[in-house]
C-alpha cells in the first residue's frame, strides 16, 4: 500500500472542490493541497454537466431578501434558514469573483449588465449563464487556475472510506485506491473536505454520468456521520427520452426552455400542466415532476413513455441562438428540439439531502469538512434550479477560506486506526475472490426498484417492498465477484463498488422516506398528500450505527422568517 501525506486532501474537483483548494492556497500558499478525483480534473463531476445557470441577486429591482424567500418557499419551509442566508448573500460576492477574478464570460445584456435568465420556482429572473452551457465555462476557468498553481492532484483515484485516528476521536485519513493500477492508496491528511457530490444514479432515469454514485455519503454513513433530508430527491422534470439504446436517456433539458415559454405536451399533443398548477409549466419542479409522472400514469404518453416538450412556437431560430448546447445534443439523438417535439421524462438529478454540517462547513469529525451536494439543509424539500451550483461555489469557498485557519489551530497529522484500514481493503477486496457474476442484472433491478417504490409519488407498501428488494439486492451483490486477473482499470470492480454505495445509500433515502408521513417538495407519499403544518416543520436525520439505521427528526429553527411572514417590505406593506 503507498502512502502519502498532505496538509489538506479534497475529495472531488467540481464547484465546491476547486474553489475550496483556490481559497485555500490564496488562504496559506505553503499548505499542501491535494485534490483527488475519480476521473480527469476539470472533465468529470456535475458542475461541468451544468447547463442552466447560477442563481443571484444582481438586478437594482431584485434583492438577496427576495432569492431568500424564494429558496425558504421553494424548500417548503424545512431549509436551515442561516445557511440558505448565506447562500444567497455569498453568492453576489462569488458571481464577481468567477467573472473578475476567475475570468467567467456570462451571457450580456445590450447595456452591458450581466444576463439573467428565467428558472421555474422564482419570483424574479436571476439566473446569470453563459448560453445553455454554465458548468463547462466555469469548471474550465476554475481548473486552469488550478494548474496555474501547481496544487498537487490525484487524478483517477477513488476514496473507500474515511479512516479516523486510533482514538477514534479525529478523522487521520482517506483510503483510497488508484484506479489505474489497483493499488490501494492511504493519504493522511490534517483536514479533509467532503465534495465529491451526490449522483442520484440508483434511479431508471438519472442525469448524472455513471461514475456518481454516492460515495461521499455512503463514506459518511460508515464513519458514523448523520446526514438529513435524505428523502429529498429532486427529479428534474425533462430529462431526454430517446429509448433504451443510449446513454443520453436521462440527461437534462435545462430548465430554461420552460422559463422562457416553452410548453409540455402529452401523448395527446395537449398542454397539461394548468390542471395541475397556476403557474403552469414555470411551476417548482417537484409539481411539474408528479405532473408528469401522472400523464405518464394515465397513459397519455409519447411513444418512448413519457411527454413532449415544444420550444417551436418561440421562434426556431430564436431557440437555435439561446440553447444552442441542447439544439446540437437533441439533434444528435434524431429531436428537433428548435421546431418539432422532444421526448421527455422526469430524471433523478439531485440530492438535496446530505451531511449535517455548520455554515463554517465543519462537521461532528474533527478534521472533516464538507461542501456542496454531499451537505444537507442548504435546500430543504425542494432546490431551485440554478442554487444548485451556487452552494457549491460559495460553501466551496467558504470551506477554502476556513480549513487553512483551523489547520493551523487544530490540526496534526494524527496516526490512522490500521485495523480500519485492514477492514477497508477486506471489504473492497471481497469480491475478487468470488465466482463473477452479473453485476447489471443488479444494477437495472436496483433501478426498478428505486424508480417505482422510492421514486416520484411513494407511500407505504412501496416503501416495505422496497425495504425486502434493497436487502435482497445487497445479498445478491455481496456474494457476486468480479475477475480479479487485471486490476487496473478493472471497471467491473469498480461497478460492483459503486453498486455498494449506491446501496446503502438508497437505503437511506427509504428509511428517511419512511419517517416523513407528509408530503414536501420531492418528497410525495400518496398516503399522506397534505404539507401538513409549516409553524411545526421538523426535518429527517439517519445515521448507520452498528449495521443498522438510526432515525429522528428535529425542529426547523426559524432563524430569521416563520411561515406566513416575509422579508418583502413591500409584500410586507401589502
Amino acid at each position: 500500500m503507498r502512502r502519502l501525506k498532505t496538509d489538506i486532501l479534497i475529495l472531488g474537483s467540481g464547484g465546491a472542490g476547486l474553489f475550496a483548494a483556490l481559497h485555500a492556497h490564496q488562504a496559506d500558499p505553503k499548505l499542501s493541497i491535494t485534490i483527488a478525483v475519480k476521473g480527469l480534473l476539470g472533465k468529470c463531476g456535475c458542475t461541468r454537466m451544468v447547463q442552466g445557470g447560477y442563481n443571484v441577486a444582481l438586478a437594482p429591482e431584485d434583492s438577496v431578501e427576495r432569492h431568500f424567500m424564494d429558496t425558504i418557499e421553494g424548500g417548503k419551509w424545512l431549509p436551515d434558514q442561516d445557511l440558505a442566508w448565506t447562500l444567497v448573500n455569498v453568492a453576489v460576492e462569488r458571481i464577481r469573483e468567477l467573472e473578475n477574478e476567475l475570468g467567467c464570460f456570462f451571457d450580456r445584456n445590450p447595456d452591458g449588465t450581466i444576463h439573467q435568465k428565467a428558472f421555474a420556482g422564482q419570483t424574479f429572473d436571476r439566473t446569470v449563464h453563459k448560453g445553455d452551457l454554465t458548468g463547462i465555462e466555469i469548471i474550465n476557468r476554475l481548473a486552469e487556475q488550478v494548474w496555474a498553481r501547481g496544487i498537487g492532484r490525484l487524478e483517477e483515484h477513488r476514496a473507500l472510506e474515511f479512516i479516523k485516528s486510533r482514538d477514534g476521536g479525529a478523522l487521520a485519513g482517506v483510503l483510497m485506491m488508484d484506479i489505474r493500477s489497483g493499488e490501494f492508496v492511504f493519504v493522511q491528511a490534517q483536514a479533509v473536505l467532503l465534495a465529491t457530490g451526490g449522483g442520484p444514479t440508483m434511479y431508471k432515469y438519472h442525469t448524472p454520468s455513471g461514475d456518481k454514485t454516492c460515495d461521499g455519503m455512503a463514506m459518511a454513513l460508515r464513519a458514523g456521520l448523520t446526514l438529513r433530508d435524505m428523502e429529498m430527491v429532486q427529479f428534474h422534470p425533462t430529462g431526454l427520452l430517446a429509448g433504451t439504446g443510449t446513454r443520453m436517456t436521462g440527461t437534462v433539458l435545462e430548465e430554461g426552455l420552460r422559463g422562457s415559454g416553452g410548453y409540455l405536451l402529452n401523448g395527446a399533443k395537449d398542454r397539461f400542466m394548468s390542471r395541475y398548477d397556476a403557474k403552469g409549466e414555470r411551476a417548482t419542479r417537484d409539481i411539474v415532476s408528479r405532473a408528469i409522472y401522472a400523464e405518464m400514469q394515465a397513459g397519455r404518453t409519447t411513444p418512448y413513455g413519457g411527454v413532449y416538450i415544444s420550444m417551436g412556437h418561440l421562434g426556431p431560430e430564436r431557440v437555435r441562438k439561446e440553447f444552442k448546447g441542447m439544439v446540437e445534443r437533441c439533434d444528435d439523438c434524431g429531436f428537433d428540439l428548435a421546431g418539432g417535439l422532444v421526448e421527455v421524462v422526469p430524471t433523478a438529478h439531485y440530492m438535496m439531502g446530505g451531511v449535517v454540517f455548520r455554515g463554517d462547513c465543519t462537521t461532528d469529525l474533527p478534521g472533516l469538512f464538507v461542501a456542496g451536494e454531499d451537505s444537507g439543509g442548504v435546500h430543504g424539500a425542494n432546490r431551485l434550479g440554478g442554487n444548485g451550483v451556487a452552494n457549491s461555489t460559495v460553501f466551496g469557498g467558504i470551506a477554502g477560506d476556513v480549513i487553512p485557519g483551523w489547520v493551523r489551530h487544530n490540526g496534526n497529522f494524527h496516526e490512522p486506526d490500521e485495523a480500519t484500514v485492514e477492514n477497508a481493503v477486506a471489504c473492497a477486496t471481497a469480491p475478487l475472490s468470488r465466482r463473477p457474476g452479473d453485476l447489471n442484472a443488479i444494477r437495472e433491478r436496483l433501478y426498478d426498484v428505486m424508480w417505482d417504490d422510492v421514486g416520484i409519488v411513494r407511500d407505504a407498501a412501496s416503501l416495505r417492498r422496497a425495504d425486502g428488494a434493497l436487502d435482497e439486492l445487497e445479498a445478491r451483490l455481496d456474494a457476486t465477484g468480479v475477475n480479479a486477473s487485471n486490476l487496473a482499470f478493472n471497471l467491473t470492480w469498480h461497478d460492483w463498488l459503486n453498486l455498494k454505495s449506491l446501496l446503502l445509500v438508497s437505503k437511506a433515502i427509504r428509511a428517511s422516506a419512511v419517517a416523513r408521513e407528509d408530503s414536501r417538495g420531492a418528497h410525495f407519499r400518496a398516503d399522506y398528500p397534505d404539507e401538513r403544518d409549516l409553524d411545526s416543520s421538523r426535518y429527517v436525520c439517519v445515521g448507520w450505527r452498528e449495521g443498522r439505521f438510526e432515525i429522528s427528526t428535529h425542529p426547523v429553527q426559524f432563524t430569521r422568517i416563520k411561515p406566513g411572514e416575509t422579508l418583502l417590505k413591500e409584500t410586507a406593506a401589502a
